[in-house]
């Protein structure tokens, strides 16, 4: 197998040859057909993370074909679809897992973080926690962004809260496009915050059918219901706040932020609210799934090489990308 690896944040990935990894009890082997390039594995790679295990292959939206069981594996086989999330592992016992909340799990590995992910020909993932792809009749490409921007987009959306109908949407890449989409469809107006200045994603935004796009420190139109940010900039939650209406909330979407600067108690008053949220559950996958499934999302990608994956990460870096970069091995 070929695989992209990380050696020491802050510095390139590496191609290596490895052997192909033997798939140990509960587990398969995937031949990778597609992995999206996800800011966190910006994060990895620059040791903003905790906890990564070093050297690591980066890669947690990745769309697989079976290609090996392990012992006991017996709800897939050779030849299944299926995707790898963020969540590659819940212990299943502690406090947070009795009671549904699996992402917070006491003892959990992440894919690309402390595991090998899918910036690679083959990848290696517990059975139990791969999602089934058999209803998806989109090509590997235009799935493998589902498997982090939409379904950490999903959980941000359901954190905003059904009541939220003017929802804006600071940092418009590849989560903000899916949830954008997901929104409308549930009769949201969609307000889209982008960088200052650029007018090619506020012009993407519109076209998706934003009711208004701008720069983050513009105000918009109307007060917000609810505010997500994709963006990883603590200086976006003031803003953000100062654009809800009484009651509305700020859901902060993001693995890692920057730090979040002090701002006037005012702008939380009237009861607004700062939440954050963190991982994803099982659960949050096959609902998302189930629900594009049945309504396709117009997915936009730039393809890259498994070998230029230190390029599509600089072009994630450099705010270079409309929707998502994938790797394709």
């Amino acid at each position: 197998m070929r695989a992209m690896v990380l050696q020491r944040p802050g510095t390139p990935l590496v191609l290596q040859e490895r052997p192909d990894p033997v798939p140990g009890p509960g587990e398969v082997r995937l031949r990778v057909l597609a992995c999206a390039v996800c800011r966190t594995d910006l994060h990895v790679v620059d040791g903003e993370l905790p906890g990564t295990r070093l050297p690591v292959v980066p890669g947690h939206e990745i769309v697989g074909e079976v290609e090996a069981l392990g012992p006991g594996v017996e709800t897939l086989r050779p030849g299944d679809r299926v995707g790898v999330p963020w969540l590659g592992h819940a212990c299943g016992h502690c406090d947070y897992c009795a009671h549904g909340h699996e992402n917070l799990c006491d003892a959990p590995a992440f894919t690309g973080h402390t595991r090998d992910g899918g910036f690679a020909t083959h990848v290696v993932a517990e059975a139990a926690f791969c999602l089934p792809l058999r209803a998806q009749a989109a090509d590997a490409v235009h799935l493998a962004p589902l498997l982090c921007a939409g379904l950490i987009g999903w959980r941000c959306l359901r954190a905003a809260g059904d009541e939220a109908r003017a929802l804006g949407l600071y940092g418009f890449g590849a989560a903000a496009h899916l949830v954008a989409q997901v929104a409308l469809r549930q009769g949201r107006e969609v307000y889209a915050f982008t960088r200052a200045g650029d007018t090619a994603a506020q012009d993407f935004a519109r076209r998706l059918g934003a009711t208004w796009a701008g720069a983050s420190e513009e105000t918009p139109p109307r007060l917000l219901d609810a505010a997500i940010l994709f963006a990883p900039v603590g200086a976006l939650v003031p803003l953000a706040l100062q654009a809800l209406r009484k009651g509305g909330r700020v859901v902060c979407g993001g693995i890692h932020m920057s730090d979040i600067p002090a701002f006037a108690y005012r702008l939380l008053w009237e009861e607004r609210q700062v939440v954050s949220v963190a991982n994803l559950t099982r659960r949050d996958g096959l609902e998302f799934l189930d629900l594009v499934a049945a309504r396709p999302l117009e997915v936009q990608t730039s393809v890259y090489p498994l070998e230029l994956a230190n390029q599509a990460l600089d072009d994630l870096r450099g705010g270079r990308l409309q929707g998502a970069a994938v790797l394709v091995p």
